[in-house]
């Protein structure tokens, strides 16, 4: 796969498909990386937050690797993996994997259960992981709502690169946009800071992203290139009109909980990732049903993807 580093693009944080049943269904993985290149996607971050990390075993995880790693070339498509775990040894083992496939990047969020008391512990940890596939860039993901664990970026950031010789950089999915512009002071050019709170997109790029990883970019990709376009021309009009239908959605959908209804929605779309595991819950086909009226007066039918199949189930 084509290294595409910097991530200075949209990458889709992309679902853990699985059975009505719950169990893994990797044979799916085609269809979603097909679906994900025709939408103009280019790489893809699996078994992520978005991917149920932490409702997976090892080896499922190992499982959709490989199913990514055979699928994605096929269709232009580079994959980073996510090996954040809280068992150290398991992170370890899905690094080695990663960098084995050939995999573009690597990430992994903190521990959660038993968390690093420190930034040098937190630092110790992620160069504990990155060792294990010291070939592959590796990106800290720093998401403080779901971790517990919230020190300064950019102090990570001053202190890491010695201890982390491929660190890439952080995927920063935290909305503490004082923080993010004192992080991108101190990476320069020579880290990268992807965003990671798709309803922010604008605010992030004013202070200076210049990509992310998210999970709205499955299903509505048109969206956030429109929005990114619209800002880079300087129509800050458009770009917040843009970003206001992206929060009117994503609260449309979060409204029935917003992973299982977001997986309900791409089945819907012919993609057919299957529920969410518990303990998230998922919505009934009529909330589904209701949904897709609720996101048709918003506009959705102007940048979702492959609004045909909308009504299909």
């Amino acid at each position: 796969m084509t290294p595409l580093l910097p991530l200075h693009e949209l990458v889709a944080a992309a679902h853990s498909p699985f059975h009505a049943d719950g169990s893994p269904a990797p044979e799916v993985v085609p269809t979603q990386a097909a679906f994900l290149a025709a939408n103009g996607i280019r790489t893809v971050f699996i078994t992520g937050s978005t991917g149920e990390s932490h409702s997976l075993t090892c080896d499922e995880r190992l499982a959709l690797y490989d199913a990514w790693a055979a699928a994605a070339p096929a269709h232009g498509l580079s994959v980073i993996g996510h090996v954040g775990s809280n068992c150290l040894e398991d992170s370890k083992i899905l690094a080695r994997r990663a960098q084995d496939l050939g995999f573009t990047a690597i990430s992994a969020l903190a521990p959660s259960y038993f968390k690093p008391a420190s930034l040098s512990a937190l630092i110790d940890t992620c160069a504990a992981i990155a060792a294990a596939a010291p070939a592959t860039p590796f990106y800290y993901y720093d998401i403080p709502v779901l971790t517990g664990v919230a020190f300064p970026m950019e102090k990570f950031l001053a202190e890491a690169p010695s201890r982390i010789p491929n660190l890439a950089g952080i995927k920063f999915t935290n909305p503490d946009l004082v923080s993010y512009r004192c992080s991108l002071d101190v990476a320069g050019e020579k880290l990268d800071l992807p965003w990671g709170v798709d309803e922010m997109l604008v605010a992030a790029l004013a202070t200076g992203a210049r990509g992310g990883v998210g999970s709205t970019y499955n299903w509505c990709p048109q969206l956030y290139f429109d929005l990114i376009a619209a800002f880079h021309r300087g129509d800050l009009a458009e770009a917040r009109r843009l970003q206001s239908v992206s929060i009117a959605m994503i609260d449309a959908i979060a409204a029935t909980g917003f992973l299982g209804t977001a997986k309900a929605l791409m089945a819907r779309l012919g993609v057919p990732v299957g529920p969410a595991r518990l303990p998230l819950g998922n919505p009934t086909d009529q909330q589904v049903d209701d949904l897709l009226g609720k996101l048709d007066a918003i506009g959705f039918s102007a940048w979702g993807a492959r609004v045909p199949q909308l009504a299909a189930r």
